[in-house]
């Protein structure tokens, strides 16, 4: 039904910077929000940054004032730029989006495939 197709990923020296990408396709009436999670090994998925239509994004402490996300909302498309990165931001990072199929339908969650982000020290 939904796709999310993320890119940018890589490896990265720290201070760096990275632009991952995450395009939506398939069956889309409206996305109310897009955001990015990210997991590093043997921890849990955390939140990174979300950003909606009609408020301001949000960020984790640990990323503020480093991470910047902004949404196409014409190309069904979320962006996060990642400056001064730190060997801590080592993870997969995964794109999530809430979106309803059909008018007046229900909200569902869709995940991309998660692109892998390596920062050497």
């Amino acid at each position: 039904q939904v796709q999310l197709v993320e890119s940018g990923g890589g490896l990265v020296q720290a201070g760096g910077s990275l632009r991952l990408s995450c395009a939506a396709s398939g069956t889309i009436f409206d996305i109310a929000a897009m955001a990015w999670y990210r997991q590093a090994p043997g921890k849990q998925r955390d939140l990174v940054a979300t950003i909606t239509g009609g408020s301001s994004p949000s960020y984790s402490d640990s990323v503020k004032d480093r991470f910047i996300i902004t949404r196409d909302s014409a190309k069904n498309t979320v962006y996060l730029q990642m400056n001064s990165l730190k060997p801590e931001d080592t993870a997969v990072y995964y794109c999530n989006a809430i979106v309803t199929i059909t008018k007046g339908g229900l909200l569902f969650p869709f995940w991309g495939q998660g692109t892998q982000v390596i920062v050497s020290s």
